[in-house]
């Protein structure tokens, strides 16, 4: 991670091919592309990769959340549980939906607890919204089963956790849709972008149309004869990010390879660490392994460790209970509301106070973990320099 590492030859012709035509537009212009059809043909890969029936692109991972939202049936006044941890385009997206985003507790894989979601449930609960955090999964099963007895939908965010796995089945394909971001630091990279995956027809017929202006894309060569059944807003992905993504997926296998490989020789070396525990991984066949994540006892120790591993040379090396942009704790312009303009969930009529919000549990789960980011480009020199350097930090 992150797939920029691996360019080469690969995302210079698929770009090639796309300029040469003069057709960057995703839809039309059939008779000037000469057969390139990027953003369909990564589709395609998506779905050969997770098994799904169905995928399609979208200009970024947040778009493609809102857009499955959308597609789902998401909207004014339902609450959508999601968690604390998390980038802040979970929440963003629930929002745009003019839905209420409702926080749970995240238990030691870092993600959803399904033993906790019976606590936030209300009348006006429509949808679970669980984060695939950090390449590696949420104990979605119990989730799902959870979702499916309360007859709620469930919806996958594993926009960090692309290849990831559970009991060998695609994480996103266990919601009614799964999204993934291809932004410029994802495991796979167009740049910018975004898709989803569903195994319901309707849902993709939903997604399709509303990432574009509502277009049914029926019309054949003409794209002005297509009918709008429904409205929709502009997430296109262009056919140059499609082109790069498009390349970088298939060398999906290879990147996992490797980062599965290098992980490896860091946990290896960290396990007699007496006071280091990691991350709890219900399936670890099944791990991305873009991040090594573990735990130490205290908070103090945590920061501690986290600043030595900074001064030792060990980069890449995220404290996450004090990041502005993953952790609750650190979202004032929600807490406090700050926006552009009056946004429409606002129109609800027991909005919570997101300032008193409070997640102690939560808290006390990610103020004690640090992260280390696995990267692709690291030769055997560079894990053992890396391995001395941890070593160091915890000595004394």
């Amino acid at each position: 991670m992150p797939g920029f590492e691996i360019f080469g030859d690969e995302e210079r012709k698929h770009v090639g091919d796309v300029l040469e035509t003069g057709v960057l537009f995703r839809y039309g212009f059939e008779q000037a592309r000469n057969g390139h059809f990027k953003a369909a043909e990564f589709e395609k890969k998506l779905c050969e990769i997770t098994k799904a029936n169905h995928a399609h692109l979208c200009a970024s991972g947040t778009a493609a959340l809102a857009t499955a939202l959308a597609a789902c049936g998401i909207g004014a006044g339902d609450e959508v549980i999601i968690q604390p941890f998390t980038f802040v385009a979970t929440f963003e997206a629930v929002i745009m939906a003019g839905a209420v985003p409702i926080f749970s507790h995240i238990d030691e894989t870092l993600c959803l607890d399904p033993d906790r979601l019976e606590d936030v449930v209300t009348e006006k609960t429509r949808a679970v919204l669980p984060v695939h955090m950090c390449g590696a999964m949420a104990r979605i099963n119990e989730i799902k089963n959870f979702c499916d007895k309360r007859g709620l939908i469930l919806v996958e965010d594993a926009c960090q956790s692309l290849g990831a796995t559970f009991g060998g089945r695609a994480l996103g394909t266990f919601g009614k849709a799964g999204c993934f971001s291809f932004d410029a630091v994802k495991t796979v990279t167009c740049g910018e972008g975004g898709g989803i995956i569903t195994n319901s027809a309707q849902v993709y017929e939903k997604c399709d149309q509303y990432a574009d202006h509502g277009h049914d894309h029926l019309g054949g060569a003409d794209r002005g004869a297509d009918d709008h059944p429904i409205i929709g807003t502009n997430f296109r992905i262009s056919e140059l990010n499609a082109a790069v993504g498009l390349a970088q997926l298939n060398k999906l296998d290879q990147i996992l390879e490797i980062q599965r490989k290098n992980k490896m020789a860091i946990k290896n070396a960290m396990a007699d660490i007496s006071e280091v525990t990691f991350r709890y991984i219900p399936d670890p066949l099944g791990d991305s392994a873009t991040f090594l994540t573990f735990f130490l006892p205290t908070q103090d120790r945590a920061k501690e460790i986290a600043k030595r591993l900074s001064d030792n040379g060990v980069t890449g090396c995220p404290y996450w209970y004090d990041n502005n942009w993953h952790y609750l704790k650190e979202w004032h312009h929600l807490k406090g509301m700050k926006r552009s303009a009056r946004l429409s969930f606002e129109l609800n009529d027991q909005l919570p106070d997101y300032s008193k919000v409070v997640l102690e549990e939560s808290d006390n789960i990610i103020n004690r973990a640090i992260s280390m980011q696995i990267m692709l480009s690291w030769t055997k020199e560079d894990i053992e320099k890396r391995i001395q350097g941890i070593m160091n930090a915890f000595k004394g």
